[in-house]
């Protein structure tokens, strides 16, 4: 007879539960890496940026080309703190999914803990009844034997 755990489908949607919780982190940590990248590369801008107004400064570039490019430095300003307001957003999104995964796993592994548990005593179980069946074999060869004998 072979093993069967009654509750094998919530096994199982657990374990779908947990893996669905695995790609929405999955999916939550590509978004951080991405605010990441564009912060970076708006303060890489910025920085360009700046040097080429102090280059431009020196060179004696016009007063309206200095005042356009610090207009524009101020833009990234204000971009590189919206950024910083997604990349807090993004993080405390990684945050959220990782407690949630956290807790499908425990759920997960509740589950698995029953059935293995389940398992070990219908295997003990199917021991015992072995056990029975061959004391009873045993027994019925010896009162055999012993009926012979008289």
């Amino acid at each position: 007879m072979k093993f069967r755990y009654h509750f094998q489908k919530v096994v199982d949607l657990k374990s779908n539960e947990k893996t669905q919780a695995e790609w929405m982190l999955s999916t939550a940590i590509g978004k951080l890496q991405t605010e990441e990248e564009h912060l970076l590369q708006l303060m890489n801008d910025k920085n360009n940026l700046i040097s080429v107004i102090q280059s431009a400064t020196e060179s004696r570039a016009s007063v309206s080309s200095l005042q356009e490019m610090q207009r524009y430095v101020y833009h990234l300003d204000e971009c590189i703190s919206k950024k910083n307001s997604d990349v807090k957003h993004a993080q405390v999104n990684v945050q959220q999914n990782q407690t949630f995964l956290n807790g499908k796993m425990v759920d997960e592994k509740v589950w698995l803990e029953a059935r293995d548990k389940a398992k070990i005593k219908f295997q003990q179980e199917m021991l015992l009844r072995e056990q029975n069946d061959l004391d009873e074999m045993a027994t019925v060869r010896f009162a055999a034997k012993a009926g012979r004998a008289i």
